[in-house]
């Protein structure tokens, strides 16, 4: 086998790697224990041998282009390779090392996944963690994240989903709340009462109310003067503060309808659920970091 690239070669795209992972020279001669001079230059030889512009270069940032990105993605990969190779050949493969970037919905981040994260860390010491919270679907070819939860599997060949789990739905309001304008029976009581909205991030349009009726899931929209977007635990907290019905995941109200804070209302209705996924992107090397934090949230939330 020929022989492709030096010892030079290997350390400038480490640099490079380093450099747009933080998104700065500096951040990176930090992180490699050299000065920024010597990253700049590491990404000057590789522009030069690859005949591409890796960064846009201000006086402020440096960003990506096209190119740089796609340079990026393989060579990272290609990187998280060799070292996996070198742990699996000094029998270190058994601990999972590295960074771990993930990207989680607000509700699903709070009480799910973050109060489990110290278990995971206890367990793997080796492994850092960075969070995102957002309700903003992940662009994996654009956003350097290694896995992320949402509502949904996209129609995406490129992604690997694996179901967390089916999340209960419950309507609640307040005891105060349901004194003051009664307590719905019917879906069409819904009508007479202030119902809080949440507000769909990609779209702005509100998200209709889903219920169980004749054992089918039918959509319901209901009205409300107060409408919540971005953070879905708004509409949680506005209930708690008697503001009125809202529907959200049992898990997010749990210990509120067990100490009768809130109150969940048309049980009869109830039973719909709303599915959680964990999507990663299909490769032929996955990452042991990332397959042993597929496996402990799937052994945690998967029934």
């Amino acid at each position: 086998m020929k022989r492709q690239f030096d010892d030079l070669q290997l350390g400038s795209i480490e640099l490079f790697c380093l450099a747009a992972e933080l998104s700065s020279f500096t951040a990176a001669a930090v992180a490699a224990g050299v000065t920024p001079a010597a990253v700049s230059r590491s990404v000057s030889r590789l522009e030069e041998r690859l005949g591409v512009r890796l960064f846009v270069r201000t006086t402020r940032q440096i960003r990506l282009t096209d190119e740089g990105r796609t340079y990026f993605d393989e060579t990272r990969q290609a990187l998280a390779q060799l070292v996996d190779a070198e742990r699996q050949i000094s029998g270190q493969h058994a601990t999972p090392a590295g960074r771990l970037r993930i990207s989680l919905p607000t509700p699903y981040a709070h009480y799910r996944v973050l109060p489990v994260l110290p278990e995971f860390r206890e367990r793997y010491p080796e492994v850092d963690i960075d969070v995102h919270i957002s309700n903003r679907n992940v662009d994996f070819a654009d956003d350097t994240y290694d896995l992320s939860v949402r509502g949904r599997a996209p129609d995406d060949s490129t992604l690997i989903a694996r179901k967390l789990e089916d999340a209960e739905m419950v309507v609640v309001a307040t005891p105060a709340y349901l004194k003051r304008r009664g307590t719905p029976r019917t879906l069409d009581d819904l009508l007479a009462h202030e119902c809080i909205q949440f507000e769909r991030p990609s779209s702005g349009r509100r998200i209709p109310w889903t219920f169980r009726q004749d054992g089918e899931d039918i959509d319901v929209m209901t009205t409300g003067s107060i409408a919540t977007s971005e953070d879905a635990l708004g509409g949680a907290t506005l209930a708690r503060a008697g503001a009125g019905l809202f529907q959200t995941y049992r898990f997010v109200v749990e210990q509120d309808l067990r100490e009768g804070t809130l109150v969940q209302v048309l049980q009869e209705y109830g039973g719909s659920t709303r599915p959680f996924v964990l999507l990663y992107p299909h490769a032929r090397h996955v990452s042991r970091r990332v397959r042993t934090f597929v496996d402990f949230l799937v052994d945690k939330f998967s029934a």
